[in-house]
């Protein structure tokens, strides 16, 4: 897909990150993860991430990452396919290149290993990621990796396949600043862990959509609200959010790691294969799986 094709798909609506399925053995599980992917494909997500932060790409291997996207493009269907990307310089170019070979329309770079970093080191770090490939590029501004607005204004200067920018940092007056300097030259996406949770703040600030990861679950209701939160219809995205998404948090809070946990706990409960978390995440307990099917059963699709 051409870069500007896929920021049109990225702004197009909701966006997702199916978790990715390990056996028993925590080794990548192919066919519940093509059932589970073709199954999302079937809603109105405009573009699938594979391999990225809900699908643990922080415990797959580097080569592991081409074969998820690859498994991912081929259960598709006609939705763009996105990988995760990331670590150092090194390791991220060679990464974003396997996928692009398996397929990908895209990669989201994740912040890089552990370090801090200058907004030179950032810009070099990007830059370099961005001419190993020619799909499209979106940053994630997260954590130890930070692009100020003029950093990121450099980038688009010199990346014609830098097509997005997502946020999980919270930063809204960043953002605005961002969205504000920058315009139409990107996509924005919504970042933050339970991304509906921060939904309406983010829609003041320019950001039209965000990565739902309870879509891999409650997808009918992730739209549910994506579309009530389009429209202005605050009433509906009030009642979802206290119905479920506030629970869902408390249940996700009980520890760290649980916002993937949670979710592919809830995958599990859907009746689809998807396996443990790797470590060092850790999964739900019985009690907290048992909570988890009571707050899902109302809207299973």
């Amino acid at each position: 897909m051409d870069p500007q094709e896929l920021k049109v798909a990225l702004g197009a609506g909701l966006l997702s990150f199916p978790v990715t399925a390990f056996d028993k053995q925590g080794e990548f599980n192919e066919k519940p993860y093509l059932d589970h992917v073709g199954w999302l494909s079937g809603f109105d997500a405009t573009v699938l991430f594979a391999a990225g932060g809900t699908g643990e790409f922080f415990s797959l291997a580097p080569e592991e990452v081409a074969t998820v996207v690859k498994a991912a493009k081929s259960a598709a269907g006609s939705v763009p396919i996105v990988s995760g990307c990331g670590y150092g310089t090194k390791i991220a170019i060679q990464i974003a290149q396997s996928a692009e070979k398996a397929g990908a329309d895209g990669i989201l770079l994740l912040p890089h290993y552990l370090m801090d970093a200058s907004q030179a080191g950032l810009y070099a770090h990007i830059k370099a990621v961005c001419d190993s490939i020619s799909i499209g590029v979106m940053v994630y501004n997260r954590d130890n990796s930070i692009l100020t607005a003029e950093t990121l204004q450099k980038l688009c200067d010199a990346c014609p396949n830098l097509v997005g920018f997502k946020d999980g940092s919270g930063d809204i007056g960043l953002v605005r600043k961002i969205t504000a300097t920058i315009g139409e030259r990107l996509t924005y996406l919504g970042g933050m862990p339970t991304a509906e949770l921060f939904a309406d703040a983010y829609l003041g600030a320019g950001v039209t959509t965000y990565s739902s990861a309870v879509f891999n679950f409650v997808p009918a209701l992730a739209q549910d609200f994506y579309k009530a939160l389009r429209a202005g219809d605050r009433a509906t995205t009030d009642r979802i959010l206290v119905d479920f998404f506030y629970p869902f948090m408390d249940i996700r809070n009980r520890q760290k790691g649980y916002a993937v946990s949670a979710v592919k706990a809830g995958v599990r409960l859907l009746g689809f294969d998807a396996g443990p978390v790797r470590a060092p995440l850790t999964d739900l307990t019985e009690e907290e799986i048992g909570l988890l099917e009571n707050l899902i059963g109302p809207y299973k699709s």
